[in-house]
């Protein structure tokens, strides 16, 4: 058996993993399901407008959300991945809205954590990652929390170690350049 098998069953029914990202516990599902994307933002307490990252553990995986991006968007992209650099993209029509929120762009990044790359190379492709916490709380620094947090309400939580971080990822906008969060 997989050693994730809980949480590949988990995100094929439309269930929400917990699992280590780079500096927090995160909370993910597959972002194509609209279910599965309605329930993590009412487990998180979030306002649906806010939208949600896309984590990968490659830039093939987000292939289809960065359709249509021009070869220098595309370098940029690939020069700072792997890595704790999250990009807004302009939205090529294939994300969910609940995945994009009110905006008119896509957040996206490939981590260069090894077990968030395994994870989502076993998924086939890129999951929603967010931090485990409610809304306006501390994020989870550990499987104990999570399960303090949310209890039976995540359906498979992924063991192993967070990547090290001691701050979230830098976001910032493709198009402009701008720094959203430093």
């Amino acid at each position: 058996m997989h050693k994730w098998a809980n949480a590949m069953a988990a995100l094929e029914r439309g269930g929400v993993i917990a699992y280590p990202t780079e500096g927090v516990w995160g909370l993910g599902c597959d972002p194509d399901d609209e279910r599965a994307l309605a329930a993590l933002i009412a487990l998180k307490g979030r306002a649906s407008d806010k939208g949600l990252i896309l984590i990968a553990g490659t830039i093939e995986q987000l292939g289809p959300w960065l359709e249509g991006l021009d070869e220098a968007s595309m370098a940029r992209l690939d020069a700072s991945w792997p890595g704790p650099n999250t990009w807004l993209v302009p939205d090529n029509g294939r994300a969910k809205p609940l995945l994009r929120g009110s905006h008119p762009t896509l957040a996206v990044r490939v981590s260069d954590h090894p077990l968030v790359q395994e994870l989502c190379g076993s998924w086939g492709g890129p999951l929603v990652s967010t931090s485990a916490n409610r809304a306006g709380e501390a994020p989870a620094m550990s499987a104990d929390a999570v399960r303090e947090t949310f209890g039976d309400a995540i359906d498979a939580i992924v063991e192993g170690p967070l990547g090290g971080r001691d701050r979230p990822s830098t976001i910032r906008d493709l198009m402009t350049n701008r720094i959203l969060r430093a």
